[in-house]
């Protein structure tokens, strides 16, 4: 995969590489001409908030910037809308701006493995504002240096730009009313990305109530490579809503999709915590 024509959600190292124009042997005939992308480094864990910064700064990809999913990729200012909600589109365009991404700007996300935390979140983002010259690092940083690509501590100096001239696509955004209208629907519109303990209501390590939405079907986002189809049904994948505790593994669930050639699937920002943030809205236990 190239960043210059035909995108495509992921990316390899290797082709990452070359595009960075790092000085391999089995890379010197594959170096593209095409101009070297901006890279974020979403490395987030939940457990330790600031753990993803302090990795950066240790090391990462060169030329890399660090995007925060607490700082830059949520507003954790407001309330109701979840763990993590999604910034004004406004505050998003100005943050591109800031990390002097264009609408030209190719552009290459990931965090430490998989992309569950929380590189899918900023390219659902990006391609929400309108963005679609983005791509994940398959495999992510570990990927990367199994590979025997080098770090660096180096921050890079970048020219701010004006805003992102984008806003998000509303109707890539499933609202929290439109959940509530489609509870009766047949199974397979709802997909709920989180650890099947959580979902059956077993444990709840970060949300006030256990449990899962009524009607939803559970698809751990660890298993996201497999059979997405079964999960659906007759459902048309652009019917299809995902979520999950936060708004950010199910962004991973809905890069499966697209890998799958599932398209047109839509996140619920809000998920559970945003859910149950109002106690009248029922809630379901169990398998």
């Amino acid at each position: 995969m190239t960043l210059s024509a035909n995108f495509t959600p992921l990316i390899d190292a290797a082709t990452l590489a070359a595009m960075l124009g790092q000085d391999t042997p089995r890379l010197l005939d594959a170096r593209a001409t095409a101009s070297a992308p901006r890279v974020l480094d979403a490395r987030f864990s939940l457990a330790d908030p600031q753990s993803g910064a302090a990795a950066y700064a240790q090391g990462h990809i060169e030329g890399a910037v660090h995007a925060d999913l607490n700082r830059d990729l949520a507003d954790l200012g407001k309330v109701g809308e979840g763990r993590h909600p999604l910034p004004d589109s406004e505050a998003f365009a100005a943050q591109l701006g800031r990390w002097s991404i264009g609408p030209d700007t190719p552009v290459v996300v990931y965090d430490a493995g998989d992309g569950s935390m929380a590189a899918a979140r900023a390219w659902w983002m990006l391609r929400l504002i309108g963005h679609t010259r983005v791509a994940v690092l398959d495999g992510g940083l570990a990927a990367w240096q199994a590979a025997g690509y080098p770090l660096t501590p180096e921050v890079p100096a970048l020219t701010a730009l004006p805003p992102y001239p984008g806003s998000y696509n509303q109707d890539q955004i499933a609202s929290v009313d439109e959940i509530a209208a489609r509870l009766k629907h047949a199974p397979g519109w709802l997909l709920d990305a989180r650890a099947g303990e959580r979902f059956r209501g077993e444990v709840e390590p970060l949300d006030p109530v256990a449990g899962h939405v009524p009607g939803a079907v559970n698809r751990p986002f660890a298993l996201n490579v497999h059979a997405l189809q079964p999960l659906i049904g007759t459902h048309d994948p652009q019917q299809v809503v995902l979520m999950c505790g936060s708004g950010v593994t199910a962004c991973h669930l809905l890069l499966a999709m697209e890998v799958a050639g599932l398209t047109g699937a839509r996140v619920y920002p809000g998920s559970w915590s945003g859910w149950v943030s109002d106690s009248t809205r029922p809630v379901a236990t169990g398998p």
